[in-house]
């Protein structure tokens, strides 16, 4: 079968690897539809390996190179015999993340915090970007048909936003400060927007993606961080106090103390972009200020269900970000390529692992 596959920076590549033929009585085999290229999956092709093990997983074995595509849809193929929750021919979402479900924090229900976590199509054999994996039952949720194949794509995503807002206590009536206009970004004002907030303010450079971003109808007013003081304007906006609530979705110091400085005392900051270095912060304005500061990393297994129910009665329009539609041969020139452009407004690209 064709496979997209990671072997170290720069060097991704479309090849032909076996069809997987075996299962356990608790996994199932997929035809994966539509796969998404990640944030993760770009930090890979341009520093990797990363995330992507080079020795084997503890948890599952895998290392380089690796079937890529963790934001994916997929047609349940095969199942095996102790699989209850799908069946065959069911479309379904992916929930990427691999548990142990024996560690401290799988028996308490948070398997996003396995202390052997593994992911599908970066820690696992095989992924999103091939014609067939096999997947875990755990990992499968069936999508109703309210909601396409694209959009299911794009849940994973979804998760890791909704589950920033969520940690913000967005609610009715929240002013909220978002800071970077990427997937993720965009994401969470969608998410804001569903939750009922009612000043979405965004921070972004890139004077496309702003211009995107305005494009979706859910902000108040859109900054350049580079244009002036961010906090003061935000201060003005909002009777002199600040926001609710900041989420930081760029991953740099900068727009993390942008962030402290533009939320109102006893509001909260969450940090959601994931910052490559240390970053220089603050602390005593934090006390001062009594704010939460919150961490967030990636989301809630269970909340797969929960994002399908918001996109099925049009709450959540996640199909807003993507941008293009792809052959997986054409990966690299056409995706990884493309969204690496830092002065680009692309947002989400699918690619189609079957072969025409």
């Amino acid at each position: 079968m064709r496979a997209v596959r990671f072997h170290c920076a720069h060097d991704i590549r479309v090849e032909n690897v076996p069809d997987p033929t075996s299962m356990g009585a608790s996994q199932m085999i997929v035809k994966p539809l539509w796969c998404g290229i990640c944030g993760t999956d770009l930090h890979e092709y341009q520093a990797g390996p990363i995330v992507v093990p080079t020795e084997p997983h503890a948890l599952t074995g895998a290392k380089a190179p690796q079937v890529l595509g963790h934001e994916f849809s997929a047609e349940v193929v095969e199942v095996g015999k102790d699989v209850k929750n799908v069946q065959r021919g069911d479309r379904i979402s992916v929930m990427p993340l691999a548990s142990c479900g024996q560690c401290y924090y799988c028996a308490r229900g948070m398997r996003h915090l396995c202390t052997k976590m593994g992911c599908v199509g970066l820690s696992w054999d095989g992924g999103g970007m091939a014609e067939y994996t096999v997947l875990n039952d755990y990992h499968a949720n069936r999508l109703p048909d309210s909601v396409s194949d694209k959009q299911g794509a794009l849940i994973e995503p979804a998760a890791v936003a909704l589950y920033a807002v969520d940690r913000g206590g967005v609610t009715v009536g929240s002013t909220v400060l978002i800071t970077g206009a990427g997937p993720i970004g965009v994401l969470a004002a969608l998410a804001c927007h569903a939750a009922g907030a009612t000043k979405i303010f965004v921070s972004e450079p890139n004077a496309a993606r702003a211009a995107k971003m305005a494009g979706f109808g859910v902000t108040t007013e859109i900054f350049d961080p580079s244009d002036g003081d961010l906090p003061q304007k935000i201060r003005d906006l909002t009777e002199g106090v600040g926001v609710d609530v900041a989420i930081e979705c760029a991953g740099n110091q900068h727009a993390l103390n942008a962030c402290v400085d533009a939320v109102r005392s006893a509001g909260a900051v969450v940090q959601a972009g994931l910052h490559v270095g240390t970053a220089s912060v603050d602390p005593m304005k934090w006390s001062l200020k009594d704010i939460r500061i919150e961490g967030t990393w990636c989301y809630p297994v269970t909340i797969w269900p929960r994002i399908i129910g918001m996109i099925a009665n049009g709450k959540f329009p996640v199909e807003k970000l993507i941008h293009d539609l792809i052959d997986a041969d054409d990966v690299v020139e056409k995706g990884f390529d493309v969204l690496s452009d830092k002065g680009s407004d692309k947002m989400k690209i699918l690619i189609n692992p079957q072969v025409r």
